[in-house]
């Protein structure tokens, strides 16, 4: 089945080819890994170890009873050497778990659970215990988003598999090498959320993944659908608008609409949390670009640094001009290799020099309204760049600043080079300060 597109958005060009076709492969070990007791939305974890501990590979060793959180767990055995800051991709500088790698490999015990008879509770059980979090970016504790207000109920899944960013392709890989898993995944997730219907949605750029899903499906009630290749199909507001024809409120979220989006990668998590009792402690990363000369789709342990990665697929043909975690459009460019993979991270990309560009000088406003046109979230990003430049935050939160999505098309097409997204970042924290100081 073919659903339509959404209002805005922009064809960007693809850049997939470098991995696209480059099968999943197991990343060597490092010397040590780095585990960030925050690696989702939500509070952070406390540690469960101490420095000097032994630990095994899937062991717990960060959690929070806090409800909006995600434990975390060690990717692999070893010795508790630093309980410490570390900076993470995002700049910021996190409490983490540093562990020296052993050079014996021991894990945890898993099982080998019958997913016929298992009960939802059980299900929510085991992705919590898992630490599962959204696996295509936002990093939203799973946990949490299965479970709707019992006023919002939810009658649609939806499984994102469009993977409308540049270049990467892990998640067009997870689909084709590990679709059974995703199939058994959805099943689980119907089944915890009670709906009838899951939609299993793929960009038409990915024909490939497409036909696999179709030749392996068995269930009429898992749909697999062709979305048109436009940025930023992928978003959870725009999917289901192109999916359901819903349109999800300002300021509102999925089920207020009946329906809830997972990524295919967390629903193969969800299916080895509650089949084997797996925590979420390895995921595939796209590290690919112009300058890799091994360009690939490698399946990682989390708390693995970014340097380890990049030697992993060869030498950089030439002096890179910007690493990215995560893809061109929604990424962030790095200062510090030895930042750790965490649980969101989808790939990390390399741009030749031609194609990044450091702080540009950019220039006033001339009001050609492209960036109107591209919003998909029918904003004024003109409008809001002035006032958040400006630092009139009363004034952009009236023109809905909190509905961004942060995709970047409006930076992307703006004449004038105004970094657009940074003045969005920078608004919203200013917003929910004054937001919250109305309700106080």
């Amino acid at each position: 089945m073919e659903v339509k597109s959404f209002f805005g958005g922009l064809n960007v060009p693809h850049y997939k080819s470098f991995s696209e076709k480059q099968p999943i492969k197991v990343a060597s070990l490092p010397d040590e890994i780095i585990i960030p007791l925050s690696q989702h939305i939500g509070a952070p974890c406390q540690p469960l170890v101490k420095v000097g501990d032994q630990v095994k590979a899937g062991q717990k060793i960060g959690d929070s009873e806090s409800f909006v959180c995600a434990p975390v767990h060690a990717s692999l055995s070893g010795k508790v050497k630093a309980i410490e800051k570390r900076q993470i991709h995002s700049g910021q500088m996190v409490d983490c778990i540093v562990i020296e790698v052993s050079e014996k490999q021991e894990t945890i015990d898993y099982a080998d659970n019958d997913l016929e008879y298992v009960t939802s509770e059980e299900i929510i059980q085991a992705i919590k215990e898992a630490g599962i979090v959204g696996m295509g970016g936002a990093a939203f504790p799973t946990v949490v988003k299965i479970q709707p207000p019992p006023d919002k109920p939810v009658d649609s899944l939806i499984l994102n598999g469009c993977e409308c960013e540049p270049y990467l392709t892990c998640d067009h890989r997870i689909m084709l090498e590990k679709t059974d898993e995703l199939l058994q995944g959805v099943k689980l997730l119907q089944k915890v959320l009670n709906v009838e219907k899951a939609y299993i949605c793929v960009e038409d750029n990915k024909q490939d993944a497409i036909d696999v899903l179709k030749e392996k499906n068995d269930d009429p009630n898992i749909l697999i659908m062709k979305t048109p290749t436009k940025y930023p199909q992928g978003a959870e507001k725009q999917l289901i608008k192109a999916t359901l024809n819903r349109e999800v409120p300002p300021g509102g979220l999925p089920f207020d609409v009946g329906a809830l989006v997972q990524n295919v990668g967390t629903a193969v998590a969800v299916y080895e949390a509650v089949k084997f009792n797996k925590p979420l402690i390895e995921r595939v990363v796209t590290v690919t670009g112009q300058n890799i000369s091994q360009p690939g789709n490698l399946l990682v342990k989390i708390g693995t640094p970014l340097e380890h990665l990049l030697a992993e697929c060869g030498d950089i043909k030439m002096e890179p001009a910007k690493v990215v975690m995560g893809g061109p459009m929604t990424g962030v460019a790095q200062e510090d290799l030895s930042a750790p993979v965490v649980k969101g991270i989808t790939g990390i990309t390399v741009l030749p020099p031609e194609m990044a560009f450091g702080e540009l000088e950019y220039s006033e406003c001339v009001r050609c309204c492209k960036c109107i046109e591209g919003c998909p979230m029918l904003l004024y990003p003109n409008q809001i760049s002035i006032y958040g430049e400006a630092g009139m935050y009363k004034a952009a939160e009236k023109w809905n600043t909190m509905d961004c999505i942060e995709c970047g098309i409006c930076a992307y097409v703006c004449p004038s080079q105004r970094p657009i997204v940074k003045f969005v970042q920078e608004a919203k924290p200013e917003i929910q300060k004054l937001q919250s100081s109305r309700k106080e």
